[in-house]
C-alpha cells in the first residue's frame, strides 16, 4: 500500500478539521485494497481530523449515502456495529475453582481415599472421599456464584449502543438496526437520539451533543460540519447528518469495551494470597510425607493400608480445608455490613483488596463535583453601579424558565426563589441562544412602572461589541483581564448587559447596551468531597483526580478541594520527550502527580496499570462509560451513585448514596474485615504446622495410628 499523501501540506491532528481549500486535497491510496487495520491506524489515516472530502474519498461514499449492495459488502469487511460477545462455558468456569494449590491437595487426598486406600480386606475410605468432595463442591459453588457476573460490564456497554437509527440507503431515508451500520453510511440524528456510531458531521443545524459519560466534559458540546461525534453520546439540541467513520470495536465506545473485557484477566489479590498459603501448605506436607514414607515402610515395616491411612491423615489435616469457605463467608458478612453503609459489593473479594488500597483515582465530573453548572456568586465581576443580586436577576430575565439549557438552569437556580425570574415583569420578546449570535436576549415590561427594558447575556466578546453606553477603554481592559482570570481558574465567563427601550415596543430601539456584570460558571464540588479527601489522606490513601475536562478546570477544582494542583495533560503520557524538568520517567510523573486532565479511556486505563506495576493497590471511582475500563482494571472499581449501567457493571463496589463519603466508611470496614482474615490465615498456617508435626511425631515416636475421618471432622470443626 502506498503511503497517504495530500497535495497540500498535511494537517496536524491538533489543528482540528480543515475546511478551506479541501477541493484540491486528494489521497494517493486505492480504497479497494485498503485493509481495516490500515484504515484505523492513526499514523496513516486520522479519520477524526482529516478533511471531510478526504473522508468521503477514503470511504468511497458521498452525501447521498450507500446502496444496499455496498452496505452488505462492507458488513462482510468491517463486521456488524456491535461488540463481540465472549461466552464463557459455565461448566469450565465452575471447574476452574477446583484448580488451585489448596484444591490440589484436597483432590490428591480424595484420590488417595478412594483409589489407593484399598486392600487387606478393608473397603475404600468412602467417608473421607465424600467429605472432601463435598467441601470442594462447596468452595467451587461459592466462587462460581461470586464470579458469575464477570461479563456484565461488556453486556451493559453493548446494551447502551443505539438499537435503531435513521440511515440513507439507495438515496432514501430508512430506519434500521444500528448493528447494520457500516463506515460510509450517512445517518440522521436529532434531539434525544443516541449517536449509533463514530461519525463526522456533514450537515449541522445548531447541534449540541452531551458526551459527559464518554469524555467527562460537563457541558453539551456544539458541533459543526467536520467535527466528530462519538457513539453512545446524546443529541441535546438541533439536528444533523453525519458520515459514519467507525463501527463496533473501532469506535471510542468500542475501545472502552475492549479495555473492560481484558482488564481483569489474571488472578485477583485474594486468589494470589490463597495460592501462596496453599504452596506453603504443600511444601510442609510434602516434607513430612516423604519422611513418613521412609520411616513407616522401610523403617517400621508398616503394612500398606496402615501406612496409607497415616499418609491420608497428613493430607487431610495439613491443608486448611475450609479456608476458602471461611474467607468467603467472612467477606460475605462484610459485604452485608458495607451494604448497611450504602456500599453494595458486587465482587466480595474486593473487600480484602480495598483494605490494602494506597491510591484512590477519582473521576471529577459527577464524582468529585455535582455535574451541575453553578454561578460562583462570590466571584461575580461588576462594571456599573449595580449589585451582584441585580446582575443575577437581570441575567435570569434573559434565561429560559421552561426547558432551560444547563446555563439558563444554573442562572435561574442562583436566585433565592426561581420564580423571581419572571415575577414582576411581562415578557414581550425572547431570543434564544444560537451559534451565530452566541447570546440570549429578553425584552420585558416592568409591572411596577410600565418601563420596557432589554437585557442580554452571552459570550463576553459578543456582549462587549454590543455595548455603547458607558463603555471606556478602562472598562474594556478590565473585562478582558477578568475573562483571562476566569479562564486561568477554569471558570466559564458569561457577560450581561442591559438597556432601556423608551418607545415601549418589543422591537423598539434601545438607549444602548450597558455592560453590568461578568458571571463565572463552574461545576461545583460536592459538599462532602473536601472532607472525604482529607479523611482518605489520614488513612494513608493518596487521592488523584483523573478527568476528561480541561486542565485549568481540574486545577481549580483541586485547589478548592485541597488535593493539590500538580496536574498535567494526559497527552504527556505518550510524549516522554516532554518530561524534561518534570520527572525522570512517565512512571515517576504518574506517581507524583495530583491528577491528569484531558483524559481518554485509554489514558485512565494506562494510569491505573502503571500505578499497579509500581506495586500500589489502586481504587478507581467513576460514573460514566468513559470510566468503565479503568474501573475494571483497578484492584477495586467504585461506581458512585447514579452511575451508568456500564460503570456499575464494571465496578466491584457500587455506592447508593451521592458523594464519596461512603467510600471512607468502606475503607475502614474493609480494614477491620481484612484484620479478621489475616488473623485467621496466620492461625490456619500455625495449625497446619501443628497438625503435620504432631501426627508425624505420633507415628515416628509411638507408631500411633489416627483415623483419617476423625481428622477431617476436626479440620472442619476447627475452621
Amino acid at each position: 500500500m502506498s503511503t497517504p499523501a495530500a497535495e497540500k501540506e498535511p494537517m496536524s491532528p491538533a489543528s482540528g478539521p480543515a475546511h478551506t481549500g479541501s477541493e484540491d486535497m486528494t489521497l494517493n491510496v486505492d480504497p479497494n485494497t485498503l485493509t481495516v487495520d490500515d484504515l484505523y491506524d492513526k499514523d496513516k489515516y486520522d479519520l477524526e481530523t482529516m478533511d471531510n472530502k478526504l473522508v468521503f474519498q477514503l470511504l468511497q461514499c458521498g452525501p447521498e449515502g450507500l446502496t444496499q449492495s455496498e452496505a452488505e459488502a462492507r458488513i462482510e469487511k468491517f463486521g456488524p456495529n456491535k461488540l463481540p460477545e465472549k461466552k464463557v462455558n459455565p461448566l469450565f468456569l465452575f471447574l476452574s475453582f477446583m484448580w488451585n494449590p489448596l484444591s490440589w491437595v484436597m483432590e490428591a487426598a480424595a484420590i488417595v481415599a478412594i483409589a489407593l486406600s484399598n486392600g487387606q480386606g478393608m473397603p475404600p475410605d468412602w467417608q473421607d472421599f465424600v467429605g472432601i468432595v463435598l467441601l470442594l463442591l462447596g468452595n467451587s459453588c461459592i466462587g462460581y456464584y461470586e464470579e458469575r457476573g464477570a461479563g456484565k460490564a461488556v453486556e451493559a456497554l453493548m446494551a447502551a449502543l443505539a438499537p435503531q437509527c435513521k440511515v440513507k440507503r439507495n438515496g432514501n431515508w430508512e430506519t434500521m438496526e444500528a448493528a447494520n451500520l457500516v463506515p460510509g453510511d450517512i445517518i440522521s440524528i436529532g434531539i434525544g437520539d443516541v449517536v449509533p456510531a463514530d461519525s463526522r458531521m456533514v450537515v449541522s443545524n445548531n447541534v449540541k451533543i452531551d458526551q459527559a459519560a464518554l469524555t467527562g466534559e460537563s457541558l453539551p458540546v456544539g458541533k459543526e460540519p467536520g467535527d466528530e461525534v462519538f457513539s453512545g453520546s446524546t443529541v441535546k439540541q438541533g439536528e444533523a447528518e453525519a458520515v459514519v467513520i467507525g463501527t463496533g470495536l473501532n469506535t471510542f465506545f468500542g475501545r472502552a469495551a475492549a479495555l473492560v473485557a481484558g482488564a481483569n484477566e489474571g488472578l485477583g489479590h485474594l486468589q494470589q494470597v490463597l495460592a501462596k498459603i496453599g504452596n506453603f501448605c504443600i511444601c510442609s506436607i510434602a516434607i513430612f510425607l516423604v519422611a513418613e514414607i521412609f520411616v513407616m515402610f522401610p523403617g517400621f515395616r508398616f503394612r500398606y493400608r496402615r501406612g496409607i491411612n497415616n499418609l491420608l491423615v497428613l493430607l487431610i489435616g495439613g491443608i486448611p480445608i475450609a479456608m476458602p469457605t471461611v474467607l468467603s463467608v467472612t467477606l460475605a458478612i462484610g459485604a452485608k455490613q458495607l451494604a448497611e453503609h450504602k456500599a453494595i459489593v458486587t465482587r466480595i473479594s474486593a473487600i480484602e483488596e480495598l483494605a490494602g488500597v494506597t491510591i484512590l483515582c477519582s473521576d471529577k465530573t459527577g464524582t468529585l463535583t455535582l455535574n451541575e453548572l453553578t454561578i460562583k456568586t462570590d466571584s461575580v465581576k461588576l462594571y456599573s453601579e449595580v449589585t451582584v443580586d441585580e446582575v443575577l436577576l437581570w441575567s435570569a430575565y434573559a434565561s429560559r424558565t421552561e426547558n432551560p439549557d444547563a446555563i439558563d438552569k444554573s442562572i435561574v437556580g442562583s436566585l433565592p426563589d426561581p420564580a423571581m425570574a419572571r415575577d414582576g415583569i411581562v415578557e414581550l420578546d425572547f431570543v434564544p441562544f444560537n451559534p451565530v449570535d452566541k447570546r440570549t436576549q429578553s425584552t420585558y415590561r416592568r409591572n411596577s412602572d410600565g418601563a420596557v427594558h432589554r437585557v442580554t447575556k452571552g459570550m463576553s466578546q459578543v456582549i462587549l461589541e454590543l455595548c455603547t453606553r458607558g463603555m471606556t477603554p478602562e472598562v474594556q481592559s478590565q473585562l478582558h483581564a477578568d475573562v483571562d482570570e476566569f479562564a486561568g481558574r477554569g471558570l466559564r465567563a458569561l457577560a450581561v448587559a442591559e438597556e432601556s427601550v423608551p418607545s415601549g415596543e418589543a422591537d423598539g430601539e434601545g438607549t444602548g447596551f450597558r455592560l453590568i456584570g461578568l458571571l463565572p460558571i463552574f461545576d461545583p464540588p460536592r459538599h462532602d468531597t473536601k472532607e472525604t479527601i482529607r479523611r482518605a489522606i489520614d488513612l494513608g490513601v493518596h487521592v488523584k483526580m483523573i478527568t476528561g475536562d480541561q486542565l485549568a478546570i481540574a486545577k481549580e477544582t483541586g485547589n478548592q478541594l485541597k488535593m493539590g494542583s500538580e496536574m498535567y495533560q494526559a497527552s504527556i503520557l505518550n510524549k516522554p520527550d516532554e518530561l524534561k524538568g518534570l520527572a525522570n520517567s512517565v512512571d515517576e510523573l504518574v506517581l507524583r502527580a495530583d491528577g491528569f486532565a484531558g483524559v481518554y479511556p485509554e489514558h485512565k486505563y494506562e494510569i491505573v496499570e502503571r500505578l499497579q506495576n509500581l506495586g500500589h493497590m489502586v481504587a478507581m471511582t467513576g460514573d460514566g462509560v468513559n470510566d468503565a475500563p479503568a474501573l475494571a482494571k483497578a484492584n477495586v472499581g467504585v461506581a458512585v451513585a447514579d452511575a451508568s449501567d456500564a460503570a456499575r457493571s464494571a465496578a466491584d463496589i457500587v455506592l447508593t448514596e451521592a458523594g464519596l463519603s461512603t467510600i471512607i466508611e468502606a475503607f475502614m470496614h474493609s480494614r477491620v474485615i481484612f484484620q479478621r482474615m489475616r488473623n485467621y490465615s496466620i492461625y490456619t498456617c500455625a495449625v497446619t504446622i501443628r497438625v503435620v508435626t504432631t501426627f508425624s511425631i505420633l507415628v515416628f515416636a509411638f507408631k500411633f495410628d489416627f483415623p483419617p475421618f476423625m481428622v477431617l471432622i476436626l479440620a472442619i470443626i476447627n475452621d
